[in-house]
């Protein structure tokens, strides 16, 4: 009934007319011309390194792996309706979960990412919480705070954390191939699987589902869908993102620290998804 819902009510530019001899609408479509255009871009991405120095095949590896962040802001925006001042909470505990899980226990980077990408989930619940009732500049003012007390929490906990020095992450996934190609790859690899895996969200039934309740609340609620519980859900979902980027950032750029997520990353991560939500396809 949700995805019904949505069907009906979803703004025009996010499903696509009746297909022929079809009452239901088809899921959204972009056009064979961008999906070409889309994998053209992907194979110069993925070519770059064989023509940049390692200097800049190393600063477009930290660009790959903050868009990955940026794809969750954008994310808490087009779902939720909410702007978010507090990614790089998220995003530390995807890194330091990679940096520590490395370097304490020796554990591979894949399984690192999925154990920073599951923790933040359930942290954006414990925050979403009792912010559920919150909206607008109240919930910013809230995630505010949270962005601003990260690099506190990672100096005070030095022990854990590495403090100002903070940890080092080996980037060595791939025995003799050089550090820089690695990190490119796996910044690109992790930017195509978050863009690959929203834009099949978007289509679902479960995306359209939440395009209702952000854009059609009485509407969502008429077909029994409760508004706290997705705003829970978009929240989780947004801080697994950023988890996941923070954990593909931490191999991209070999270190972790609290200079890597203060709160102008935050600022940055907004901006970005600002100035890129509506070209592209979440």
């Amino acid at each position: 009934p949700a995805a019904s819902c949505a069907s009906r009510w979803a703004p025009v530019s996010e499903v696509a007319p009746p297909t022929a001899g079809s009452s239901k609408p088809a899921l959204p479509s972009h056009g064979v011309p961008v999906v070409q255009a889309e994998i053209l871009a992907g194979l110069v991405l993925a070519a770059l390194p064989f023509w940049l120095s390692n200097f800049w095949t190393y600063t477009l590896s930290l660009t790959l792996a903050n868009a990955i962040g940026i794809l969750s802001v954008s994310f808490l925006i087009r779902y939720g309706g909410e702007v978010s001042i507090g990614q790089n909470f998220f995003a530390a505990g995807g890194a330091y979960a990679v940096a520590i899980l490395q370097t304490r226990y020796g554990v591979p980077l894949p399984i690192g990412a999925l154990v920073g990408t599951a923790a933040g989930v359930p942290t954006g619940l414990v925050f979403s919480w009792p912010s559920r009732n919150l909206s607008g500049v109240y919930l910013s003012v809230a995630t505010l705070a949270l962005g601003l007390c990260v690099p506190e929490i990672l100096l005070q906990w030095s022990s854990v954390t590495g403090g100002f020095e903070g940890l080092y992450v080996e980037p060595n996934l791939v025995p003799g191939l050089a550090a820089s190609i690695q990190q490119f790859y796996v910044a690109l690899a992790g930017l195509a699987i978050a863009a690959i895996a929203l834009a099949r969200f978007r289509g679902s039934r479960y995306g359209l589902a939440l395009l209702t309740a952000r854009y059609n609340p009485k509407a969502a609620e008429a077909f029994g869908m409760s508004l706290p519980r997705v705003r829970l859900l978009v929240f989780a979902v947004s801080s697994g993102i950023a988890g996941f980027g923070g954990s593909v950032l931490a191999f991209a750029s070999s270190t972790v620290s609290p200079n890597s997520f203060s709160f102008w990353t935050s600022v940055y991560l907004l901006v970005g998804a600002v100035v890129s939500l509506y070209s592209t396809r979440i």
